[in-house]
C-alpha cells in the first residue's frame, strides 16, 4: 500500500491505474485490489478512471503532535516575519535526507514554486537544509554526501568539500544562506530552531529575489522570531499532560 501512495508525486493531482502500476512496480491486479481497500479507508478517492489522494491522509497528518505543535507555535510569528519583510517565509524539518516544509507564508503575487507545504527539497542546496546540516549531527552530513549531490541550477554546490566549507561558515555566523542554488534570481537565509533540550527541531527561513534581498535585516528578524517560537514550543510542551 505504501508503494501505491508514494506513486503520487508533489505535482500529481491524480493518477490512472496504469501509471500507478508503472511507478509502484506492483502487479496490476494487486494495485487494483489494494486501491479498493485504500478507497474504503478514505486514503484514496476515485473520480472516473483517476485516483486522487484522499482527505483522510490530511486528517491523519494533522494529528502528528510534534508537527502540529510546531506549526501552531510558529505560524503567528511567521506571519509577523512576512509583514516585516514582505517575503516568503518557510518552516522546515528534517525527514530522512530531505527537508519537508511544515508551513509557508507568502503573498498572493509571489511565485509559489518550487516550494509548497508538505513539499520536499534537498538538504545540500536549500537554506533550511544547510541550517539543519550545519547545526545537526555530523553523521547527517556524512549520509548526505555519500551519494552524488544533485545539481538544481548552475550555482548549486555539488562538491562535498565546498558544502563542508559553507556549513562551517554557517556555524560561525549562526545562519545558513543559499544564493540561486534552487532558483536563479532568488536567495534564502535560514536559522535553526533549538528546543529546550538543546536539540534542533526545525529551521526557519526567508526567501527573496536577490535584487532586493537584505540579508542582515533577515538575520536579525529571524533571530528575534526564533527565540519567541522556541519559547512557545517549550510552554506548549510543559502544558501537555
Amino acid at each position: 500500500m505504501r508503494l501505491i501512495l508514494e506513486a503520487f508525486g508533489p505535482d500529481d493531482e491524480s493518477l490512472g491505474l496504469s501509471e500507478i502500476v508503472r511507478r509502484s512496480g506492483v502487479a496490476k491486479a494487486s494495485v487494483h485490489r489494494l486501491a479498493q481497500e485504500l478507497l474504503r479507508w478514505g486514503l484514496l478517492e476515485r473520480r472516473g478512471s483517476e485516483y486522487w489522494l484522499g482527505m483522510r491522509l490530511f486528517e491523519i497528518g494533522q494529528r502528528v503532535p510534534r508537527q502540529r505543535i510546531l506549526r501552531e507555535a510558529a505560524r503567528p510569528y511567521m506571519e509577523d516575519l512576512y509583514q516585516a519583510t514582505g517575503e516568503t517565509i518557510h518552516l522546515a524539518v528534517l525527514d530522512g535526507l530531505e527537508v519537508i516544509y511544515l508551513e509557508k507564508v507568502s503573498g498572493h503575487s509571489q511565485v509559489s514554486r518550487p516550494s509548497r507545504v508538505a513539499g520536499r527539497m534537498p538538504l545540500h542546496c536549500t537554506a533550511t537544509g544547510k541550517a539543519l546540516l550545519a547545526f545537526g549531527p555530523a553523521s547527517l552530513f556524512t549520509e548526505v554526501v555519500a551519494a552524488p549531490l544533485a545539481r538544481i541550477t548552475p550555482r548549486t554546490v555539488i562538491l562535498p568539500k565546498l558544502l563542508a566549507q559553507e556549513l562551517d561558515q554557517a556555524r560561525k555566523a549562526g545562519y545558513a544562506i543559499e544564493r540561486e542554488q534552487i532558483r536563479i534570481g532568488y536567495l534564502s537565509v535560514a536559522i535553526p530552531l533549538i528546543g529546550a533540550t538543546g536539540t534542533m527541531v526545525a529551521a526557519l527561513s526567508v526567501t527573496a529575489p536577490t535584487f532586493r534581498a537584505d540579508v542582515n535585516k533577515y538575520v536579525g528578524l529571524l533571530g528575534m522570531v526564533s527565540r519567541r517560537i522556541t519559547k512557545s514550543i517549550t510552554l506548549s510542551d510543559e502544558q501537555r499532560p
